[in-house]
């Protein structure tokens, strides 16, 4: 991992909502090297709980979060190209969000100004201008992490040659909003939150049970009910003994648990009030765009049709916006997996290999 200073209090970041960050910290990783071209760059966008470790840099390193999309043979070839990925603004890995300290030297809290999609993209624009980087092959990311895709193409699209939104949508649906709510609302209702100022505490834990169970909700939501069916059904667990937690009977309620263990070791509770709230507040059609119709880069949609987070309803909404904006968009369902929204980070064959083509080297990358 690597850290770039960006901004400066007489050049701040100004967000959408018109507040500034003087200084903002970007963590981010770098995989492959650019070529002689200067454009064999891509750049890799986050989901909602990822970081700026995308892939392993060697077979020993830790696992990334998509080991299956980036890597020397992988769709995205780190023998061909060179990768960036960061942490998105608001986040808890490195980069400036509400877990940072403050003006004043507290973590920032609940006081973190909110940010926006494009607050996001604003700040990866500033760091690939940090590394001297003026044009991408590829901009990609699933779902948050496609949002921003979608931001970066609206409003810059010569930046890239082509982008490519995977299991993603251009506004939340009321179902979307619906589940946020609840993850954010049982974040706010365990009294670890302390509103929002547990960081300031020493030793104080935070709302652990409060983020977990927002976990386990929204984890229902990036999984299909064929594929909890397929994976659990009814199962149960032999009774656990000794000391230690105690956890449900039930295969799927372990799982779960699971689950929310894991994102509590690793994740900051404002940081996901934070990116939650940017997420359903993201509209990306409901103000102007930069697009010339005439120079516009290639654009690549993928979805799943297990996918309940963002379905096919969304998919379509999002397909007919790019069109009506003049954008040629070429669109790959994949129907043969039931893992749902998480599909996009999976090992599914189909969806892989139309990648793998997708980014194959062009004239203008020299392998």
């Amino acid at each position: 991992m690597q850290f770039a200073g960006l901004f400066s209090p007489d050049r701040p970041l100004v967000l959408e909502s018109g507040k500034t960050l003087p200084h903002v910290q970007v963590a981010y990783e770098e995989y492959g090297r650019p070529d002689a071209s200067g454009e064999n760059t891509i750049f890799v966008c986050h989901a909602l709980t990822g970081d700026s470790h995308a892939a392993r840099h060697t077979p020993d390193d830790l696992p990334g979060w998509w080991d299956t999309m980036v890597g020397p043979g992988r769709p995205v070839d780190t023998d061909v190209f060179h990768v960036v990925c960061a942490n998105v603004l608001g986040g808890c890995a490195g980069t400036t969000g509400p877990c940072s300290a403050g003006p004043d030297g507290r973590p920032y809290g609940p006081e973190f100004p909110a940010v926006t999609v494009g607050d996001m993209v604003a700040v990866h624009r500033e760091l690939l201008a940090h590394l001297g980087i003026s044009r991408l092959h590829s901009v990609i990311g699933g779902s948050l992490g496609g949002m921003q895709a979608l931001e970066w193409l609206l409003q810059h699209p010569g930046d890239a040659r082509n982008f490519t939104l995977i299991a993603t949508a251009a506004r939340s649906t009321a179902d979307n909003l619906a589940a946020n709510a609840v993850c954010r609302a049982a974040i706010r209702s365990d009294p670890g939150f302390s509103d929002g100022r547990y960081a300031e505490i020493p030793g104080h834990p935070g709302p652990v049970d409060g983020l977990g169970t927002a976990r386990m909700i929204a984890h229902l939501t990036y999984m299909s009910a064929e594929s909890l069916e397929t994976k659990f059904g009814r199962r149960r667990q032999p009774a656990k003994t000794g000391t230690g937690p105690s956890y449900g009977p039930y295969a799927v309620e372990r799982y779960l648990e699971h689950q929310a263990r894991k994102l509590v070791a690793r994740f900051d509770a404002n940081s996901y009030l934070c990116l939650t709230a940017a997420m359903d507040a993201y509209d990306a059609f409901a103000r102007p765009h930069a697009v010339d119709p005439g120079t516009a880069p290639s654009v690549h949609l993928f979805s799943f049709a297990s996918d309940r987070l963002f379905g096919a309803e969304s998919t379509r909404h999002l397909h007919e916006q790019l069109s009506a904006a003049g954008l040629t968009v070429r669109e790959y369902r994949d129907t043969s997996s039931a893992a749902g929204h998480d599909a996009f980070l999976l090992e599914v064959p189909g969806y892989l290999a139309h990648m793998d083509t997708l980014l194959a080297p062009t004239d203008h990358i020299r392998v």
